[in-house]
């Protein structure tokens, strides 16, 4: 796949010195980035931080960041950040869409610290996700929060455990999720055409093996695996909410992505998807200078004022 030329130097750095292929590596850096990124204050993002309390008592960290743009209805928003289930924190905001949709609109953003997979597998991540879209719901007025549907999104497998909460919250009969918004999302534990021989910057196809191996363990690619584990395993897409994303072509995740959006759109749910050629794995974060990055970012939102009109806003 050839690779889009503005972008091209920056993801041939990145693919040069990233470790993220080996599984030693990813175990390492899991915790390590959660703890490193928990100090970034992202006042430009109007944070604070606190806990919530977990089922078995425990307590989860999260970032509350509302938005700068007082027109219209707050809009609560719950984001899951990426990393390939093994890495990364909330604080990736500063560097992801939230950061845009922080500078352009009404929102309350909520972020949690969910449980990486280097610190205890699925379904862990996913039972922090819905603790955390519970609490955000139960506690909407004290956040400001004006309107009853909440739009749930995240990058990378943020955009895929995106996808898995709102499956999960719909067989749970939840009915609070009004959006969805599944950024170029980690959906399928198995091979794909585009996630076989995948040697693009960022995220490849080694990357990804070891980040499903280490998300399911020994069930990983095994016929019994959850769609709340692997959304891309869901057959009824029914009942589902609208969902809006983007995707480069020249990414593992790129055929799978489709895939879930036009089984969507044949559950009769309005799915927009625009994809970038050229553009490898998270290019609007690593390349934010990009024409082609600040064309995605327009689009979403773009998309994201006029999905919440009509799903979001009463």
């Amino acid at each position: 796949m050839k690779m889009n030329q503005e972008i091209w130097l920056a993801g041939a750095v990145l693919k040069a010195i990233s470790p993220l292929p080996y599984e030693r590596a990813q175990r390492l850096m899991g915790p390590m980035s959660s703890k490193a990124m928990s100090i970034l204050p992202l006042k430009s993002l109007n944070c604070t931080k606190t806990t919530i309390t977990r089922a078995d008592g425990s307590k989860m960290r999260i970032c509350i960041m509302r938005g700068k743009k007082t027109a219209g209805k707050t809009v609560g928003i719950l984001w899951l950040h990426g990393g390939g289930y093994s890495l990364g924190a909330p604080e990736m905001a500063i560097m992801s869409f939230p950061r845009h949709l922080i500078n352009n609109g009404n929102c309350v953003i909520v972020a949690p610290d969910y449980t990486l997979s280097t610190v205890k597998p699925y379904p862990a991540a996913l039972d922090d996700a819905y603790t955390s879209l519970q609490w955000l719901k139960k506690n909407s007025k004290e956040l400001g929060i004006e309107c009853e549907k909440i739009v749930v999104g995240g990058e990378s497998a943020g955009g895929g455990l995106t996808a898995a909460l709102c499956i999960y919250a719909r067989d749970k009969g939840e009915t609070c999720i009004g959006l969805q918004m599944p950024l170029y999302p980690m959906l399928d534990d198995r091979v794909t055409e585009t996630s076989k021989n995948n040697h693009a910057p960022v995220w490849n196809t080694k990357a990804n093996k070891t980040a499903w191996r280490i998300y399911l363990g020994d069930s990983v690619m095994n016929n019994g695996v959850s769609p709340y584990a692997a959304p891309a395993r869901e057959t009824d897409y029914h009942g589902l909410p609208p969902a809006i994303s983007f995707v480069g072509t020249a990414e593992p995740f790129y055929e799978e992505t489709l895939i879930f959006f036009e089984q969507l759109h044949n559950a009769g749910i309005e799915a927009v998807l625009k994809e970038y050629a050229g553009a490898y794995h998270a290019f609007d974060m690593m390349a934010p200078y990009a024409t082609i990055s600040k064309d995605a970012n327009r689009f979403l939102l773009e998309q994201y004022a006029a999905f919440t009109e009509k799903y979001i806003v009463d």
